[in-house]
């Protein structure tokens, strides 16, 4: 029985996990693609869920309610003008978790956190430069002088310069 049992604690009290959730729902709405651990990804999978099911109706209320629990106003917007038609036919299951390696430090679970219908935006490829590789080609070298350099020994050591470690003659005792 789950009596009283409300969720995973993620080693954190209540205000740092609310913290934490906000950030990766913000994180999410925004980019529409996190890595997160398994534990955190599931957890706030349901969050993501209701919050755009709610940004669905669109209501004045529901905006209000969104630009509450966003720490920035441009996901709230995102959700309302851009992620609620997207999954108008859509009843739930906006999200879907794809694993990925483990973590090389503590060995904990990673996965790709993505929403459903992503939408891959294609940056526009700037064309290389080619033309002027080919202008540097053509034009004529200029002779250069080459220049000697010292190469310091490696026998050579670290003189220190501080006063503690310089060696002192001994003191004249009288």
């Amino acid at each position: 029985m789950r009596h009283r049992v409300f969720g995973k604690k993620l080693g954190r009290d209540r205000d740092q996990r609310k913290a934490l959730f906000k950030n990766l729902v913000t994180s999410l709405v925004l980019h529409e693609q996190i890595k997160t651990t398994e534990a955190k990804a599931k957890t706030i999978r349901g969050l993501v869920d209701k919050l755009i099911t709610k940004g669905k109706t669109g209501s004045l209320h529901a905006r209000r309610a969104l630009a509450g629990f966003f720490t920035n106003q441009k996901a709230a917007t995102k959700v309302i003008q851009v992620l609620a038609p997207r999954f108008r036919e859509r009843s739930g299951g906006f999200t879907r978790i794809i694993r990925l390696q483990r973590r090389r430090g503590d060995d904990a679970p990673l996965v790709r956190m993505e929403l459903v219908d992503k939408v891959i935006e294609e940056r526009e490829k700037k064309p290389k430069k080619k033309k002027e590789k080919e202008e540097e080609k053509k034009k004529p070298e200029v002779p250069t002088k080459e220049v000697e350099t010292k190469k310091i020994s490696p026998k050579r050591r670290f003189i220190p310069t501080f006063p503690s470690l310089i060696k002192r003659p001994p003191k004249k005792t009288e």
